[in-house]
């Protein structure tokens, strides 16, 4: 499908007035988007078992108090696009949080991992300095469920004495992957675990990590953050370094970056993560693997530029994905990263169907 120019939000201040904005702006659509989310979750799509409405908040509430340690600020944040949304904080949490709440929602009732989970696919990477005419990039396509489509926004945030930050993500919540002004990058793919717990949500600790000014401050932040679910994490600074992290609630083994591109889809490749892994379907695997070979074969010599990544995230035979049952799942956007430059390229929707747009700090 055909989108226009990806939309942008401008907030500044404090993270209680940037989310109040946030929420305002877009309260019709977060209360519709939280609506789908928890039917999602109570009819067992994702949960692997039925759990009422009811006892899918009470479980989002108890995990509140974890958002608020592991940042007082992004937690302020998330209650101000509540209050403003008309949403609850525990909705919030849902939202904000999906695939790592549904982790710990399975976790809780002892369901095991639905057949028929549909997972988001992303497929990521980090290229180095040295394959990329000394500034290298972070890049990835953010895969969903199509109905997600709809809701991605980029948010340009200016918060109070931190770092301003380019946000890729969906109404409701707080970021997914982004790019700050000191830059540092992250990127993220969706993993799934069996040590699922009352936490805090990856949203959260992406924009945490934001705050860092270092790729290894960032690492920092990740390691030591209190994970209800599981996600790999890529990050990337403007002096090279960088880490991909498969991060789960109890392990958490770091791949740091070399001479040669570090590429990530939706299957745990260390040892260590893949022992706390939860079966994925035969064909949903099947095609993390296929991805993540065909992301590796573009990315295996020469020289990669902006150009060669939009080519790649297009890439119709694996990579860029076309909602189709029973799945349904499609590449609903992607972002291109050069931290060094502070270059940032975004997509809304399909990038085989549609522009990427370079988006600058100052004005959308």
């Amino acid at each position: 499908m055909k989108r226009p120019p990806i939309r942008i939000l401008e907030l500044s201040g404090t993270h209680e007035s940037i989310g109040h904005e946030h929420g305002k702006t877009f309260a019709d659509e977060i209360r519709a988007y939280t609506k789908d989310r928890i039917k999602l979750v109570s009819a067992g799509l994702w949960s692997g078992g039925s759990i009422s409405e009811t006892e899918v908040l009470e479980l989002a509430e108890s995990m509140l108090p974890a958002h608020q340690k592991f940042d007082e600020d992004l937690h302020a944040e998330m209650l101000a696009l509540a209050s403003a949304a008309g949403i609850s904080p525990a909705e919030a949490v849902i939202v904000g949080g999906f695939t790592d709440f549904v982790d710990a929602v399975r976790a809780s009732i002892g369901a095991e991992t639905p057949g028929e989970l549909q997972e988001d696919d992303c497929t990521s990477m980090i290229i180095p300095d040295s394959r990329a005419d000394g500034s290298g990039y972070l890049a990835q396509t953010w895969d969903m469920h199509d109905t997600a489509t709809d809701h991605v926004l980029l948010l340009k945030i200016t918060p109070t004495d931190q770092p301003a930050s380019l946000i890729f993500t969906t109404v409701g919540c707080l970021g997914q992957l982004g790019m700050n002004n000191a830059g540092v990058a992250v990127g993220i793919n969706n993993l799934t675990c069996l040590d699922g717990k009352c936490g805090v949500t990856w949203t959260s600790v992406v924009r945490g990590m934001l705050k860092a000014e270092r790729s290894t401050d960032a690492l920092n932040v990740l390691l030591e953050a209190d994970l209800a679910g599981a996600h790999n994490y890529l990050i990337f600074d403007s002096s090279g370094d960088g880490y991909n992290i498969e991060a789960m609630p109890s392990v958490r083994p770091v791949n740091t970056l070399g001479a040669d591109p570090l590429v990530h889809t939706n299957h745990t490749i260390q040892s260590e993560s893949s022992d706390v892994q939860a079966d994925r379907d035969a064909s949903l695997l099947e095609n993390s693997v296929r991805r993540l070979e065909k992301a590796q074969k573009i990315l295996e010599e020469g020289t990669v530029d902006s150009d060669r990544l939009m080519t790649l995230t297009r890439d119709p035979e694996a990579i860029c994905q076309t909602a189709k049952e029973p799945y349904f799942i499609e590449s609903s956007g992607a972002a291109i990263m050069r931290p060094a430059t502070k270059d940032f390229w975004a997509c809304w929707g399909r990038p085989a169907e549609n522009e990427y747009q370079h988006v600058d700090w100052l004005h959308g």
